[in-house]
């Protein structure tokens, strides 16, 4: 529960009353316009000059008196870190100094300049925070103090572009209306500006500054949020334009998160929406407490020799360092509701009817809104049992070439279509099929037909009833594998509500009041126009596949010492298994061949952390690996 308190901002007054609570001191740090911030300081005892993790957040500090994140909770006993809270400009303790327009920047400048000068700091200062909390990591670190040594963004990326708030033109409805609850207040100037225009071309170009970056930067992304593309797409503008002291010093992990602030899914959970990931659950935590003790205590943990691009794959539920470079293939839409990776297409067109006032809902995906699931559902009962949609499956992905089929990248959609409207939208969404029936959502995109050929007012365009049109439409990135048994499915229709504007198909002017039209839609895979999917993938044979069997277990777990690791009555193969034993960068601490069903490790003269064992047969073909914590 403590752990959540980061990521979800409410609390109830039981809860305050029933938590343990840290005693921060309240302090008032003055900013160069001679206002002041309200800020906690949590010290440890005995810290007499010690590093700092300074957290800015519009949330109210004061949540974190319930137990600080990267572990500590309420023990700062445990910390080597003083830890510094403070109210952005104009929220919560700091509304006094609300100012129009502040640069956050600045503000973060001068409290760490505030840091500096404290009797308990050694003069180095780190920050961390994920969301809005990460966006003003990277706004400090472009001012560049000498004392900000590093930064650990979560979920979040600097630059603001005119598709994060209208994906192919579609206003992202309960996205804004989330952000307004939260203080924000974009609505009136997002609807003011509905096309991309010179207010945009300036937020874009303003937002957008690598080459500003002279610190390492650990960045914490999910498969399952909103901010994918723009962590990646910042993350590759550090490796190349930031300082050139820092360029090989940057990391991007990805995990299998979804955003947080709703629910039981936050950055680090072992739950996402129906599915779960223990192989990952907590490493957001291990990982930026080792970056932070590498450059603010100078210990030597190797974290500097992780791989720079550190993905989960969400299909496999295994870590994969720098994940090859992809090929494309085709999956070509099919009659009989097919996909089809061969091109052996059978050809027609399938019409679907999508009533504004009935609009295919939104379960699940990358959702912020209260009230709303957020991460990978199974999409079989609530969309895909509607009469809205046309689905479209995949055989066995076995059959394409044996092994995992791993989607590396953004899958572009290439989609003709017609409408009887003369506007309306393309909402796909993209399926993991289960052997079992489950159709559990990986990824989904949206664009509205009258902005198929871009999104300024000159590219805009009302479509003609009953012509058809090629229409582009990209996915955010993925890093998933579909196993063997399991296909891939497309859903088409015209609605993702609430998650994305519900278009009342008038083609009148962008959200404003006007009389709703049903549509009638049809997506054609025909010989002069043949819709289907280009897919990045990688052949995932070298990839350890999840499996139900337990080739050994590990107890206890988590230890203080010695841990036991028994191999199962009756594994698979009747020749030797070999047990090795890595660190959570994958680096090699010990190897040894399993020779009795029950074998003994002492781990006294390991660190306290995340360790892996893996279990090998002869022919060196990981079996099955599980992560271990010493404590």
């Amino acid at each position: 529960m403590l752990k959540r308190l980061f990521f979800i901002f409410t609390i109830t007054s039981h809860a305050i009353l029933t938590y343990a609570q840290l005693t921060p001191q309240t302090v008032s740090i003055p900013m160069r316009d001679n206002k002041f911030l309200s800020g906690h300081v949590y010290v440890p005892p005995g810290c007499t000059q010690c590093p700092a993790i300074l957290i800015q957040t519009p949330y109210n500090k004061i949540w974190f008196q319930f137990g600080l994140p990267l572990g500590i909770g309420t023990n700062l006993n445990n910390s080597n870190y003083a830890f510094v809270i403070v109210d952005w400009r104009g929220f919560y303790g700091s509304a006094p100094a609300y100012v129009p327009n502040p640069n956050r920047g600045e503000d973060g400048y001068d409290i760490i300049e505030w840091i500096t000068q404290q009797s308990w700091s050694n003069g180095k200062v780190g920050t961390w925070g994920p969301s809005a909390l990460g966006l003003i990591q990277y706004q400090t670190a472009k001012e560049q103090h000498p004392a900000h040594i590093c930064a650990v963004p979560l979920v979040s990326a600097p630059q603001t572009k005119y598709t994060d708030y209208f994906p192919g033109g579609v206003y992202r409805r309960e996205f804004v209306e989330q952000l307004d609850a939260l203080g924000y207040g974009l609505s009136t100037v997002l609807l003011s500006n509905p096309v991309k225009n010179i207010y945009w071309n300036f937020v874009e170009s303003s937002t957008w500054y690598p080459q500003d970056i002279k610190i390492p930067l650990m960045m914490i992304g999910g498969w399952y949020d909103h901010n994918i593309d723009g962590m990646l797409e910042f993350f590759q503008g550090i490796q190349t334009n930031s300082h050139p002291s820092v360029q090989n010093k940057h990391k991007l992990i990805m995990g299998p998160w979804a955003h947080g602030g709703n629910g039981t899914a936050y950055v680090g959970s072992l739950q996402q929406g129906e599915l779960q990931y223990p192989q990952a659950a907590g490493d957001n935590d291990s990982l930026a407490m080792a970056f932070f003790d590498f450059y603010l205590r100078n210990v030597n943990n190797g974290i500097d020799n992780l791989p720079a691009r550190y993905f989960f794959n969400t299909g496999l539920n295994t870590w994969v360092g720098n994940p090859p470079q992809p090929s494309n293939i085709n999956f070509y839409l099919s009659d009989n509701a097919k996909l089809s990776f061969t091109g052996n297409v059978t050809y027609g067109d399938t019409t679907i009817t999508y009533n504004p006032s009935d609009p295919s809902p939104t379960h699940g995906g990358a959702t912020l809104k209260q009230g709303l699931l957020q991460g990978p559902y199974d999409q079989t009962s609530v969309v895909e049992s509607r009469n809205d949609i046309a689905k479209f499956t995949s055989d066995d992905i076995i059959l394409l070439q044996p092994g995992a089929f791993t989607i590396n990248g953004k899958i572009i959609a290439h989609i003709f279509v017609s409408s009887d409207q003369t506007d309306t939208d393309i909402a796909l969404r993209l399926t993991d099929f289960f052997p079992d029936g489950r159709s559990i959502l990986i990824s989904e995109t949206i664009r509205r037909l009258r902005f198929r050929n871009g999104y300024t007012i000159n590219d805009t365009a009302a479509a003609v009833p009953g012509q058809v049109y090629e229409m582009v439409i990209d996915f955010p990135a993925l890093f998933h594998s579909v196993p063997i048994g399991h296909k891939l499915r497309l859903d088409f229709t015209s609605a993702n509500y609430p998650r994305f504007d519900a278009n009342p198909n008038c083609g009148g002017a962008l959200y404003q009041p006007c009389d709703t039209n049903v549509a009638h839609n049809t997506i054609y895979y025909t010989s002069a126009h043949s819709s289907y999917l280009e897919v990045p993938f990688i052949i995932a044979n070298n990839i350890e596949e999840n499996t139900t069997q337990n080739y050994f277990y590990v107890y206890p777990n988590p230890t203080h010492d010695v841990v036991y690791i028994q191999t199962a009555e009756n594994p698979m193969m009747d020749n030797f298994l070999m047990l090795t034993l890595s660190d959570v960068y994958g680096r090699e601490i010990l190897k040894t061949k399993i020779t009795h069903q029950t074998l003994q490790l002492n781990l006294n003269n390991l660190s306290n952390g995340l360790y892996l064992i893996s279990i090998a047969n002869d022919k060196n073909q990981i079996l099955q690996t599980k992560k271990i914590i010493k404590q």
